[in-house]
């Protein structure tokens, strides 16, 4: 078995491992974002309120359903003829708050104000009006995004799809996408995510254009 190591210059992780790392500071996660250096897989995560860095090394499987998931996306996206701008990777920071890294995210609504930008700075910068998170290497939660607070959140575990509205500063969960609402996508999602990884990425999106062509 290889374990986690750290060292003043690099970070090492075996894929599926998760490293927790208590009574950190923002200094203390900027330092490690900085030595992470070409492992762009790694994950890392702050919060402020606890004093945690996460660092996820994420499964194949992971990319997969995220990047399945995005392809879904994007297809409502083209069905519903509205432009988008996406981002992966991407580090997401309130500055002595919280950084996250969501699987994946995309500009709607605001994305004439981010265009031919190469980073986000969310001092000056809109959050995502909507991140997702695929949760097969560790458990995330509304409460991970709520300092950044893209306007919806997505979260795909156990072949479950969950939705997060930021209403009133908090998240509240919903049974519909604000974004897509005409669709019923806590029981499409699954379905085709069952079949990607069943059939194949290029079969389940072509089945997926076809139901919502459909719905």
């Amino acid at each position: 078995m290889t374990l986690p190591t750290i060292t003043e210059n690099s970070i090492s992780l075996c894929a599926g491992d998760e490293l927790i790392l208590r009574f950190r500071t923002w200094q203390d996660y900027e330092t490690l974002l900085s030595h992470r250096e070409d492992k762009a897989g790694l994950r890392i995560r702050y919060n402020a309120t606890t004093q945690e860095i996460r660092i996820l090394s994420p499964l194949p499987r992971h990319g997969k359903e995220a990047n399945l998931l995005a392809d879904f996306v994007k297809a409502l996206l083209r069905y519903e003829e509205k432009d988008w701008q996406a981002f992966t990777p991407i580090t997401l920071k309130r500055i002595d708050r919280q950084g996250i890294e969501p699987d994946y995210c995309f500009y709607l609504e605001n994305r004439d104000r981010i265009l031919g930008k190469e980073r986000i700075d969310l001092e000056i910068d809109p959050p995502p009006d909507l991140a997702i998170e695929v949760d097969l290497t560790c458990i995330s939660s509304p409460e991970d995004y709520q300092v950044i607070s893209p306007q919806e959140l997505w979260i795909y575990r156990q072949e479950e799809l969950s939705i997060y509205q930021f209403e009133e500063r908090e998240y509240r969960e919903s049974q519909t996408s604000r974004w897509f609402p005409k669709f019923d996508l806590k029981t499409l999602i699954p379905k085709y995510c069952d079949r990607g990884w069943k059939m194949g990425s290029s079969v389940a999106l072509r089945e997926f254009e076809k139901a919502i062509a459909f719905s």
